[in-house]
């Protein structure tokens, strides 16, 4: 039998939590992020940008790169990244 490589996970990020961080510190609520996500064209519910912040939906690198300009932060922060 042939072994496989594999990437083993080590540290589980919650994104979702970074990403309701940031989103506090810039003083958003939920459903103004969502209206300004929408405004710059990425198509996405209120309903859905909860599940991502609860981890229960993972977001697209689309809206993450979108994300991080509406919240002055880049990818590293939302990863938990050093």
């Amino acid at each position: 039998m042939m072994k496989e490589n594999r990437v083993i996970q080590v540290k589980d990020v919650n994104i979702g939590k970074n990403i309701r961080k940031y989103r506090l510190e810039a003083g958003y609520k939920q459903t103004a992020l969502v209206t300004q996500l929408q405004l710059a064209g990425y198509d996405i519910s209120t309903f859905s940008y909860n599940r991502i912040e609860k981890g229960t939906q993972n977001p697209t690198v689309s809206l993450l790169l979108l994300l991080c300009s509406l919240l002055s932060c880049d990818m590293n922060d939302l990863f938990g990244m050093d």
